[in-house]
Order: C-alpha cells, then structure tokens, then sequence
C-alpha cells in the first residue's frame, strides 16, 4: 500500500487568522518503506513572517521572497499526493492548513477520511507518555541529530520512522505460519541412521542401603511423622 508521510511549516496557528503555509516535505512509503521519492518545496505566503514563527523554523521573510506561490506548486503537490492516504502528526493542524491553501487556489480540499493522525496513534500506544515528535524518536531510538530546527522534509522523514513503529515496527511483515513446514525429503543417497529411544533405568535403593535406612530411622525420637498419624 502506497502511503505518504508529510509535515508543513506556517507563518502562526491560524489559516482562517490569516497564516499561511511556507513549506512542505512529503515521503513516499510504499507497505511501511521508504522508497525514497520525496516532494519539498517552500512557499512565499504573501506576508511577513512573524519572529516566533521564525525562531521555530528559521524560514525568514528574505529567504522566503524569491519562492514561489503554493499556487505554482499545488498541481505538482496533488499529483505525488495521488490518491494515497496522507500520514502526519497533529495531523489536524496541517489538514488544515493544506485545505486553506487549496480552497485559495479553487482546488478541491483533501478528504478528512484520509488523514492517518500519528499523534492519536502514539497516545493509543503509550498513553501518558510524553508524545512530540522529540519524545517519539527518543522512545524509538531513533537519530534527530539533524533537526536543529524545525523543518517540513527532516521532520517527514522522521515521523516516517516514528510511523513504522508506531504501526508494527522494522518486523511489520513477519507472520508465523499457520502449521510447521513439511520435512524436506532425504536424498536417495543419504545415509539414514535409525535411533532407539532406551527405555529409563529403575533407580531404587539396595537391600543394603534399605537396610541401613530402617537402623537410621530406628534412631530418631519424636519423629514427626508419629505425630502426624497420632502415634506420638
């Protein structure tokens, strides 16, 4: 199954207060695999970027100047979206960002019954744990070394490691098998060596050895099996 893990950067919290996306990264996963093909691009939203915003991202208004429009790149971004369902933590936040920028460019709105929420996946799995995107890959011991900042393809290509283990792990694929495989046949030359199972040897004492039991026994006073059976 072909899936695709993405992550967005904004300007702020709020695409209806007037926030714009300015960056996307998209992973290509195809049964839970990375198969390398990505889609990132960055966005100019038309309006200054504010410092807090800035300083989660790095994305500043003179970086951002020369790029172009979500508009001239929706097309591209919808044709490596297919139809395949789209995987992202807080999922709802970039859902909504991703409708707010195509309800602008006259494109139809992603289907909500696409959304695959990571971050519902990880309270399911782990619920009181802490559950970011830093706490996840720490739990999975999972190398961030490279995000210093946020950043929509970093963070993609990560969530797609906290998504496989979030979803089965590295050993997804392995089953066991219904009934143990047959015994491959011998080959016609081997030499087959037929075993006999010996039967258990009787281990019981000697009469000797019974005899110095009863001479033993015979010295002991106040045995407890005597007032066990009401003799003492």
């Amino acid at each position: 199954m072909r899936e695709i893990v993405f992550d967005t950067e904004t300007t702020g919290l709020s695409p209806q207060g007037g926030d714009r996306m300015v960056e996307i990264g998209c992973v290509e996963m195809f049964n839970r695999v990375e198969t390398g093909r990505t889609f990132h691009a960055y966005f100019n939203p038309g309006r200054s970027m504010p410092a807090g915003a800035e300083a989660v991202h790095g994305l500043s208004d003179i970086f951002l100047s020369d790029k172009p429009l979500f508009a001239d790149q929706c097309e591209a971004l919808l044709e490596f979206f297919e139809d395949s369902p789209l995987i992202a933590h807080n999922a709802m936040f970039d859902f909504g960002f991703l409708n707010h920028e195509l309800g602008l460019c006259s494109r139809p709105v992603v289907c909500m019954t696409r959304m695959v929420d990571t971050l519902v996946l990880a309270r399911q799995r782990h619920p009181g744990a802490k559950h970011s995107l830093d706490a996840l890959c720490t739990r999975y011991g999972i190398d961030r070394s490279l995000r210093i900042k946020h950043g929509a393809l970093i963070d993609a290509q990560l969530l797609a490691q906290v998504y496989v283990e979030l979803t089965g792990g590295r050993q997804i694929g392995l089953s066991l098998a219904a009934e143990a495989p047959a015994a491959a046949e011998a080959p016609a030359d081997a030499i087959i060596v037929a075993t006999v199972a010996r039967p258990p040897r009787p281990h019981r004492p000697s009469d000797e050895e019974l005899r110095r039991h009863a001479a033993f026994v015979a010295t002991l006073t106040d045995a407890i099996w005597d007032r066990v059976e009401g003799r003492g």
